[in-house]
């Protein structure tokens, strides 16, 4: 019985997220996190006087808001007060 070699999977190829130009080669000086008003602010300092910061916010929406009738126990929806749009601006 001969034995087989273990077969190696081929290496997956790189995908990249977002890339920051302007970033590739830098040296990293400190990192931080804080909090102040809601918010959580992360800062990457480099060693060339250069700062990455990222504000990160978590909001809470009202997806939609209505009036319904419930007598039949069937949902009949009667009027839409709030409806929220994707906020395109981003």
């Amino acid at each position: 019985m001969k034995k087989r070699k273990p077969t190696i999977a081929a290496p997956r190829p790189f995908v990249p997220g977002r890339q920051y130009d302007g970033l590739q080669g830098k040296v990293v000086d400190w990192v931080e996190h804080k909090f102040e008003e809601g918010l959580l602010y992360l800062h990457v300092r480099f060693t060339d006087k250069t700062e990455l910061c990222w504000r990160i916010a978590n909001r809470m929406t009202i997806e939609e808001g209505d009036l319904s009738d419930w007598k039949s126990g069937d949902f009949e929806q009667l009027q839409v007060f709030v409806r929220n749009q994707p906020d395109r601006s981003i």
